[in-house]
């Protein structure tokens, strides 16, 4: 399969090579999408990246994104959406034996929930954890991504730690007779989030760990990573047993793949040997512009796709 798999891009390559300047744009991307065989990994797009490839309408996109290898799709703002929208996705999904995969449940870049002792601030987050159970069911998946919030600086680290495995405890005694999986994402103090709470992954896996539920993981966000600590390959490795989601997006810049640092083709071809079958978010923009731009995302993704 490894050989057959090298054949097809391999050849795919080569007709990228032969595209002349006087074929259309659409034509430029059937060339670069290997005959539209399905992505090896379990890559998510969210609603918008690929939007200059197909329409601005979300169940259109869902459309392209199968038409073109995706069997997979995430939406992080999925609950703002009304019902009979989320309804629609999951129908549009299901119809085309595409999965669902993260959505988030409770969200906050400012306020301290998870870190502090506020008890109105926690009774929010777990009324919102509750309410995600529906919109859960609703979309067929089991992941939910709740965000940890602010960190609380007036409190030693140490008790916000306690604070925050006392709360993922009683949100895994929520989650658990439900099949329910909560994801915690670490993020980057450097650039993107200061002052967020859960920001190295030894930390969420110390987290994971103190918890000890099926129902409270990581989210392995490789960019986040790759700014807040590097050491991406032996990071994940040791995390490895509390992962159950990756998303990534490269650096500097937060684009898709083989527009920064990181040598995706290693990190995907390393996870996927490891036997990771899981959703990949495509938690990023696009370097870029309109249709050009999108088409050069999708082809980096032919070319980071496990063999």
């Amino acid at each position: 399969m490894k050989r057959r798999r090298f054949i097809e891009r391999s050849l795919a390559a080569s007709a990228a090579l032969m595209v002349g300047s006087s074929q259309t744009m659409v034509g430029n991307t059937a060339q670069l999408t290997q005959g539209n065989l399905p992505f090896r990994m379990k890559f998510s797009p969210d609603f918008g990246i690929f939007s200059a490839l197909s329409s601005s309408d979300p169940l259109e996109q869902l459309a392209w994104g199968y038409d073109y290898g995706f069997r997979a799709w995430e939406n992080t703002m999925l609950k703002n959406r009304p019902v009979y929208e989320q309804e629609q996705i999951s129908a549009a999904l299901a119809k085309r034996g595409m999965e669902f995969g993260q959505f988030v449940g409770t969200l906050t870049f400012t306020e301290v929930t998870f870190a502090g002792r506020d008890e109105a601030a926690r009774d929010n987050v777990l009324q919102d954890v509750r309410a995600s159970i529906d919109i859960a069911k609703r979309m067929n998946t089991c992941f939910v991504h709740n965000v940890l919030g602010h960190m609380d600086a007036k409190l030693p680290y140490d008790f916000q730690m306690a604070n925050a495995i006392e709360l993922l405890k009683r949100i895994a005694e929520i989650y658990e007779p439900h099949g329910l999986v909560m994801v915690m994402e670490a993020m980057n103090h450097r650039i993107n989030h200061p002052g967020m709470f859960l920001h190295t992954i030894p930390q969420a896996y110390a987290l994971a760990k103190a918890v000890g539920s099926p129902s409270v993981k990581i989210l392995f966000d490789a960019y986040h990573v790759q700014i807040q600590e590097g050491n991406l390959l032996p990071t994940l490795d040791y995390a490895w047993d509390e992962i159950a989601y990756f998303q990534i997006g490269d650096t500097p810049g937060r684009r898709e793949p083989g527009t920064g640092e990181i040598n995706y083709q290693n990190v995907l071809q390393h996870i996927h040997d490891k036997g990771y079958r899981g959703f990949v978010g495509l938690e990023h923009g696009i370097l870029g512009e309109g249709k050009a731009g999108a088409e050069s995302a999708l082809h980096r993704y032919r070319t980071v796709d496990p063999i």
